[in-house]
């Protein structure tokens, strides 16, 4: 059978509800729906080499996701990133293992895509025409990209100083775009409100089921690259979090058709130091965030002054015993270009916040030297080539020569 879908099912009260109905938020208590498999059945008939038999896609894991005719998947190529070795950087930090899963590699160039081809997929299953969301900049290329491929119109708004590629990309691929004076919060009350008045699907972070199915894809990728036998920590740069809710959806599903154990990767939520809303609530030992007022880093993915669903966000980190680190601008850029020159990996400023916390988190000892350790890249450097400063690069006129730089 195509999928094993049953029904959503919030993740605070447990209230269920139908897979095939229109779902935002849970109509008892306003917080996220995930989707739900009959896992018993699955794992009665479902093989590791099932998948494994098929193209490195995102859609090989089709029995649990959440489309219900395989006609209506949208591929434009997406998953089947590599996790590549990095010893340089591992032998400087002492420590054993060190790997990187590069989401740069998928089609507009960052793990967004993942959640936007199963998100923009099932909203056209179910008869959608007209979606909406806020975004920091790569959400919204990477929907819009699919929107397009789906015939389905995205209406998107950004704050107004989001990388302008973010801006070309959602024009480009027909989006309605809207520049918002403000942060990503400002322009959530913006979607919201339309939505409201327009009649439009709201698929903002966490606010629809069907992109955390998406994401928890990268956590099957890396127990299958692993031979199920998941690593120790997880590195996750986190803005709205769907990824580490992703990752932690995807273990307890490959638990459930007993293809791994209990034990779960110690997951690591990295922030920026001017938008930690997440650091901040795990330090006071809270079970919810507070709003980050002036929440500000060049790491536009990271900049959420609150995660939406951070209750889970919260119980996630506490039930992996992970933790929470933030990194510096300084330390983010730094690690750019560190990582670049020593490994070849041009990451995005968000992954290289991941790259900044390990020596934080090795000079705390709580990162041991035997750990297996997977960071998350989750888009690719180009999104960010405006802030390269170029400044000192010489000029030459024709027929000058070339003498190395100081």
């Amino acid at each position: 059978m195509p999928t094993y879908l049953t029904e959503l099912q919030c993740c605070e009260c447990g209230h269920t509800a139908p897979a095939d109905s229109r779902a935002n938020l849970c109509s008892e208590c306003g917080a996220s729906y995930l989707v739900q498999y009959d896992l018993a059945a699955a794992a009665k008939t479902l093989s590791k080499s099932d998948w494994a038999a098929r193209p490195p896609r995102l859609w090989r894991y089709r029995e649990l996701l959440p489309i219900v005719d395989p006609a209506n998947e949208l591929d434009l190529g997406e998953g089947g990133t590599p996790t590549t070795p990095l010893p340089t950087l591992a032998k400087s930090l002492g420590v054993e293992e060190l790997w990187l899963k590069d989401e740069g590699l998928n089609p507009t160039g960052t793990f967004k895509d993942r959640g936007a081809a199963t998100g923009a997929a099932r909203a056209a299953e179910l008869g959608e025409t007209d979606l909406a969301m806020p975004t920091a900049g790569n959400a919204g290329s990477a929907w819009a990209a699919y929107c397009a491929r789906a015939g389905l119109m995205l209406h998107v708004a950004m704050p107004a100083d989001t990388p302008k590629v973010n801006m070309a990309e959602c024009l480009a691929y027909g989006a309605q775009l809207y520049l918002v004076n403000g942060l990503i919060s400002d322009a959530g009350a913006l979607i919201g409100a339309a939505c409201a008045a327009h009649g439009w699907y709201d698929v903002s972070t966490l606010k629809e089921p069907y992109r955390v199915e998406g994401k928890k894809t990268m956590g099957i990728e890396i127990a299958e690259q692993f031979d199920y036998q998941l690593p120790d920590v997880i590195l996750y740069p986190t803005g709205g979090g769907v990824g580490l809710i992703g990752l932690w959806k995807a273990f307890n599903e490959l638990e459930a058709l007993g293809w791994i154990g209990s034990e779960r990767p110690r997951l690591v939520s990295v922030q920026a130091e001017g938008c930690a809303p997440v650091v901040r609530a795990f330090e006071a030992g809270a079970d919810s965030c507070e709003f980050f007022d002036n929440a500000a880093t060049g790491a536009a993915g990271l900049r959420v002054p609150r995660p939406f669903a951070d209750r889970l966000v919260m119980r996630i980190l506490k039930e992996t015993e992970g933790t929470a680190v933030a990194v510096s601008e300084q330390q983010i850029a730094a690690a750019v270009a560190e990582l670049a020159a020593c490994e070849g990996h041009y990451i995005c400023p968000e992954g290289a916040a991941a790259v900044a916390a390990l020596p934080l988190l090795r000079e705390s000892g709580w990162l041991r030297s035997s750990d297996r350790v997977v960071i998350l890249n989750t888009g690719t450097a180009l999104k960010y080539v405006d802030a390269i400063d170029l400044t000192g690069v010489p000029v030459l006129d024709p027929g000058s020569a070339l003498a190395p730089q100081a």
